[in-house]
């Protein structure tokens, strides 16, 4: 019989992490175990405020389908999934959260890392940005500089934000990931692309509403820019729709419900001619190395959660100039410590 527990935190920013959808100085987050025995599995979800999420929901739900999770006999985590999915119809964030959980405890069970688990071969991969959040353009700068990093992503919102990515690029020579949020117009995003291809820009994230495919079709045929979907692309059913409409999507594991359906989007969008990218929600190590153990299937990776973050749960990433270095351990190859401050 499976051992569920879970914990709930606000994990402290470095910074007050400003998007286009608002700034904040700590973030939600639900752990959750799943224990078989002397071997323990974890999973994280965080909240996200503009997604209606919030972590004493998740824990709810828990409470309500506690009984019926303990009893699942655990021999295939994706039959797990397939039996939350129903359990906890539309709740992508804890599904994600219990499904991460699964798979740290399978692999686990089978003495392996989780990779290894899932028949990837290990390589290291892509280099994981560094995100710095909107902010005035000397405090951009001032973070850059904290941070010496091989690529970044800068968060925008405003048209008049090239000003700020023109004071950044004087302090680099490194890649900019650009990440709008849907914060941009259509013509904003016409008349920038552009300028931001002289700024050595090398992805533009969700510059228009999650909607608005058709346009970004237009966007898509004049761009030299690979344009990546985010928002536009939250679950399974939307893969298809970004076809024609971006050249590469981001995938969250915490939004399309966890490690299960992520492998599935990644193989319908190489059918696709996609590129793929998986991204971070200001995880800790947990659910970062949940995306980490993914890595030689990625195109690109946003995996700097930990690096935001004042405080963490657990160890076993290390990050070096964009490298992301697993533990070697089984399951995630993490080690759930409570909360503590970065060192």
């Amino acid at each position: 019989m499976l051992q569920l527990k879970y914990y709930s935190y606000e994990l402290a920013f470095e910074y007050p992490f400003t998007i286009s959808k608002g700034t904040k100085t700590h973030q939600p987050a639900l752990i959750t175990s799943l224990g078989l025995g002397n071997l323990t599995g974890y999973g994280e979800a965080p909240a996200i405020t503009y997604y209606n999420i919030t972590v004493p929901q998740m824990i709810e739900s828990l409470e309500a389908k506690r009984g019926m999770i303990e009893r699942y006999a655990l021999t295939d985590p994706q039959r797990f999934w397939h039996f939350l999915h129903h359990l906890i119809p539309e709740q992508y964030f804890l599904t994600a959260a219990l499904d991460i959980a699964a798979w740290d405890l399978f692999a686990q069970m089978r003495r392996m890392p989780l990779h290894q688990l899932l028949g990837i071969k290990w390589d290291q991969g892509p280099l994981t940005d560094y995100t710095i959040g909107m902010d005035t353009g000397e405090n951009m700068v001032a973070k850059l500089k904290a941070h010496p990093w091989p690529v970044y992503k800068i968060k925008v919102g405003r048209a008049d934000d090239i000003d700020k990515l023109r004071m950044l690029r004087s302090q680099t020579n490194a890649p900019f990931r650009i990440d709008a949020n849907e914060g941009w117009t259509f013509e904003e995003t016409k008349m920038l692309l552009p300028e931001l291809q002289k700024l050595d820009v090398t992805m533009v994230e969700q510059p228009l509403p999650k909607e608005a495919y058709e346009e970004m079709k237009e966007l898509k045929a004049i761009s030299a820019i690979p344009l990546f979907a985010d928002e536009s692309c939250r679950t399974e059913d939307e893969v298809k729709k970004c076809a024609g409409s971006f050249h590469g999507i981001n995938i969250k594991l915490t939004k399309c419900g966890g490690i299960t359906p992520a492998l599935r989007m990644i193989k319908e969008a190489r059918t696709l001619g996609l590129k793929v990218m998986i991204g971070s929600m200001n995880e800790s190590t947990i659910g970062s190395a949940a995306i980490a153990n993914l890595l030689p299937l990625l195109d690109e990776v946003d995996a700097d959660g930990p690096l935001l973050l004042k405080e963490d749960v657990a160890e076993g990433l290390e990050y070096e100039n964009g490298i992301i270095k697993l533990s070697g351990g089984n399951g995630l190859g993490i080690k759930f410590t409570g909360l503590k401050a970065r060192k």
